[in-house]
């Protein structure tokens, strides 16, 4: 009979086998100077991660996070959170089967704002909290991706300004958090991004002091001249949790972990040493500091995320089900290699002691790992806010510099064709999440009677539909694949016409 597996929490740490690593500091000495919007798989495998190999490193104590969900969506990872003492495995799987299981303890409690807003705000406001991070996704930050100006349409910013007490968005609570400590004489928390956007401190500043001077002009001028927003770039593939890997601790670990993450061995943090008050030397445990981290995140996301984004719509519409998969076929290697080595390369600024060549061939390695079973639905939810942010600034680059934008015309192409048929190549249905997938399904379905509906939709392409060149080479590329949607023939066609 097997042993059953040992529920995790704090008493159960000191009897895991000895090959899982565990915090080596006391728990019961954490003080939180992080409080952190949005508990996602991403962030456990990243900031939480790093923050705990720095407490284990350094026996600083004194930067514990507390979870914050806003949403009633966030009540199942409170709840088995809270059952585990806040502690969760991290399965970092490597390409050749080797597999490490680490328990991080750095997150230590979990607040909802939707139950209780007030102690989310006290939580922020307290004198204790040195930081507020964010992994709120690239829709969060409720900008107009055609524009960049903050978005007061957003029913949620309505109530949010005319209920100031209960906020819905961050941005609310920000505000509030902010106005307390103010009152209270305290000096700012640093507002700290995490999420896959250019210059994401940059927008996360523009975006709340917009909200600010809606609410109290004096406290967004405070806003603008107190609070530091580092931008950062953050890097780690995280897919979904899957039952497999929770039946995987359970069976070979003897672990019982309701909410594990799983994620690659490869990280990368980027940050720019801009804080308002104290933070954690992170660098001791591979986080960099710079003056300016600009090079680098436009190399990671139009690299990347991009690359993601192209594997993904394309991917998904020929039938594959993952990035690992997507990048076992050769075809979709080169089309993916071709678009970062001729429209997307051409137009990146130098990076200081990265081998663009090297990094290339370390995504294409890191994307075919086959043991991150990265999921394309994961990698297409949001799809009008990440290709806003991931794409479409390249095609505006090499627009204004007579670049190619063949590939990411045709991503965009097949993008119409997955919004409107909403199914792959063989008849299945693709599972879409994005919140404009309702607008983008209404325009793309008349792309038949009109082969630029899409692009009708201002939002997203004014900055493209000024450009007659890309107008056309959209409107002969979703013709053609509306006329014929196999991916593969497309993707050929184009690297034919470069051979």
């Amino acid at each position: 009979m097997q042993t059953p597996a040992i529920k995790l929490n704090n008493s159960a740490l000191q009897h895991l086998p000895t090959e899982v690593v565990v915090p080596n500091y006391d728990r019961t000495k954490v003080t939180q100077g992080i409080v952190h919007v949005g508990v996602g798989g991403f962030h456990r495998s990243h900031e939480a991660y790093y923050t705990d190999a720095y407490m284990n490193e350094t026996g600083d104590l004194s930067w514990g996070i507390c979870g914050v969900g806003l949403r009633e969506a966030d009540r199942k990872m409170q709840t088995l959170l809270v059952t585990q003492d806040y502690l969760y495995t991290l399965i970092v799987r490597h390409p050749d089967g080797n597999i490490e299981n680490r328990v991080i303890g750095s997150l230590s409690d979990f607040l909802l704002g939707c139950d209780d807003p007030t102690a989310v705000i006290n939580k922020m406001a307290s004198s204790e909290t040195k930081i507020v991070s964010l992994t709120i996704t690239e829709g969060g930050y409720n900008f107009n991706p055609a524009t960049g100006e903050f978005d007061f349409t957003n029913p949620d910013v309505i109530h949010d300004l005319a209920n100031p007490s209960a906020p819905r968005l961050v941005f609310g609570y920000l505000i509030a958090a902010l106005q307390l400590r103010r009152k209270n004489g305290l000096a700012p928390f640093t507002i700290q991004s995490c999420d896959n956007v250019q210059h994401n401190g940059d927008v996360a500043k523009k975006m709340l002091i917009a909200y600010a001077t809606a609410v109290d002009g004096e406290l967004a001028q405070w806003i603008e001249s107190k609070v530091a927003f580092p931008n950062a770039m953050v890097d780690r593939i995280t897919p979904a949790t899957t039952a497999a890997d929770i039946d995987y601790l359970q069976t070979n670990i003897g672990i019982d972990d309701q909410w594990p993450v799983t994620c690659e061995p490869f990280h990368q943090w980027i940050i720019e040493d801009k804080f308002t008050l104290a933070r954690p030397q992170w660098e001791q445990v591979g986080a960099q500091f710079v003056d300016d981290v600009t090079p680098y995140e436009n190399m990671k996301i139009r690299l990347l995320n991009a690359g993601h984004s192209v594997l993904g719509i394309l991917g998904s519409l020929h039938g594959f089900l993952t990035i690992d998969e997507s990048v076992q076929d050769p075809l979709f290697v080169k089309f993916l290699r071709h678009f970062m080595d001729t429209e997307v390369t051409p137009i990146l600024p130098a990076v200081a002691g990265i081998n663009l060549d090297e990094y290339k061939d370390t995504l294409l390695a890191r994307f075919a790992n086959p043991n991150i079973k990265d999921g394309l639905v994961r990698i297409c939810s949001e799809n009008t806010a990440k290709l806003s942010t991931f794409l479409l600034p390249t095609m505006v680059d090499n627009l204004a510099n007579k670049g190619r934008i063949q590939c990411a015309t045709l991503v965009l192409a097949a993008w119409c064709y997955y919004s409107d048929k909403q199914v792959d190549q063989q008849g299945k249905p693709l599972n879409i999440s994005d919140a404009m997938a309702v607008e983008v399904h209404q325009a793309a379905s008349q792309t038949s009677q009109r082969p630029l509906a899409l692009l009708e939709l201002n939002s997203i392409f004014t900055t493209l539909t000024s450009h007659t060149e890309f107008v056309a080479a959209y409107e002969k590329q979703v013709m053609a694949f509306y006329a014929k949607p196999d991916v593969k023939q497309h993707m050929q066609t184009i690297l034919s016409s470069v051979a």
